[in-house]
């Protein structure tokens, strides 16, 4: 029964947004109904009763107060008092209280549930009931009936259209309430997807800005060490362009390996990638730098920690980084690589000596640069830190503290 009233009403309400004008049809359509139940109910009356003689005033009164009804959506209180007072001057009259008589105010009733709040309903359909009642008990028309049958009757009559009023306004609520709940769904789904594409974003730009800029200076620091040496010491200088084309090699994997992350499709996760690079590369990573003529010394603190692999990979990552930084702009080639494992942290720090230079210092990120910005991103995104900036005795240092153990969110994110 009620999956077929839902139909019913579904199918109504695409008609209505088919035909804009069918709304005022169906009204028009109710008001013809509604005269005629008016109409008719002006012709019944008890055995033995006769009709009351009111020179067909009245019932043109009726049929005139069914036309007020057209204007409920934007009067419904107006609407309700100019039926039921019709009504209630009808049942006055003697006319026999039924519900056909009562259909238009059944009806302004039932649009007073729908369209008005709950204190409204309550007032207007107390007063109606209850005028109702007093004049019916008064009224020639029902003086044969008992006083509980006068009573139960209208009472019941009245309460149908505030019931089912009351439960189309609440299924209008809750389909408004379903309907906003949906739109903000979309809008906050759209929002996310929106975050993620610019997180995603940040995160290639980081990988290619590290993976690029770090074999692209070195490669630079290894040919032109090689072309310095090129007469005064030939064999070192073959040793170091043979080395240069180990670091080409290693460049164009580690960006194969990057842009792979894009052309995943339906391989399974991995496949054909190379795992993401750790601390455990570290060796090599010095090794590259010192080949190009770099003079780096790492040294260890603490006893060292198994590290999560978005911590290790954001480790390895800003030393890289850190060193490029140094091969590229700092005058001394003497660096310092520290790792200090504490009891939740791991302090990395990555210091050269010699003044600070200008090219140092603009890619702190007050003039453009990406380095270091990259650096405090990627321990950012950890629940890490990181400080950069000229040391008081002179040179450049980079500090940043990692924890050992990364949150699960921010390591499911992690490539």
């Amino acid at each position: 029964m009620n999956s077929s009233l839902e139909r019913y009403t579904e199918r109504v309400e695409q008609y209505a947004s088919r035909f804009p004008r069918f709304p005022r049809f169906v009204d028009v359509t109710m008001v013809l109904a509604l005269i005629g139940c008016a109409f008719f109910g002006t012709q019944l009356s008890l055995p033995g009763d006769n009709r009351p003689d009111t020179g067909k005033s009245l019932e043109v009164l009726l049929g005139l107060s069914c036309f007020v009804l057209l204007k409920y959506r934007t009067h419904t209180r107006t609407v309700v008092v100019v039926v039921a007072g019709v009504t209630i001057a009808a049942i006055a009259r003697g006319y026999l209280l039924t519900p056909m008589l009562l259909a238009p105010l059944l009806a302004a009733m039932y649009w007073l549930a729908v369209l008005c709040d709950r204190r409204t309903v309550r007032l207007y359909a107390l007063v109606a009931t209850v005028a109702l009642l007093t004049v019916n008990l008064f009224s020639d028309g029902m003086r044969d009936l008992s006083p509980v049958l006068t009573v139960v009757g209208p009472v019941f009559w009245m309460a149908l259209p505030l019931v089912g009023g009351s439960l189309t306004r609440l299924r209008g609520d809750y389909l408004e309430a379903v309907k906003s709940r949906a739109e903000h769904a979309e809008r906050t789904r759209e929002e996310e997807a929106r975050l993620r594409v610019t997180e995603e974003r940040m995160r290639i730009a980081r990988e290619l800005h590290d993976v690029v800029a770090h074999h692209l200076a070195l490669a630079n620091a290894q040919a032109g060490t090689a072309a310095h040496l090129s007469r005064s010491n030939p064999e070192q200088s073959r040793k170091i362009l043979d080395d240069l084309t180990g670091t080409t090699s290693a460049a164009l994997r580690e960006l194969k390996a990057t842009l792979g992350l894009l052309r995943q499709d339906d391989r399974p996760e991995g496949e054909g990638l190379e795992p993401a690079p750790g601390l455990a590369r570290l060796p090599e990573l010095i090794d590259s730098y010192r080949s190009a003529g770099l003079e780096v010394v790492v040294h260890q603190q603490g006893v060292r920690r198994p590290l999560t692999p978005g911590v290790d990979l954001t480790a390895y990552r800003i030393v890289q980084e850190a060193l490029t930084n140094v091969a590229k702009h700092a005058p001394e080639r003497a660096t310092r690589v520290g790792f200090t494992y504490a009891d939740s942290r791991l302090l990395i720090t990555v210091s050269n000596d010699g003044p600070a230079t200008a090219g140092a210092t603009a890619d702190s990120g007050t003039s453009g640069g990406f380095g270091l910005r990259g650096m405090r991103e990627r321990a950012q995104s950890i629940g890490g830190d990181l400080c950069a900036g000229p040391r008081p005795e002179g040179g450049f240092e980079v500090t940043t503290a990692l924890p050992l153990q990364a949150s699960a969110a921010v390591e499911g994110e992690s490539p």
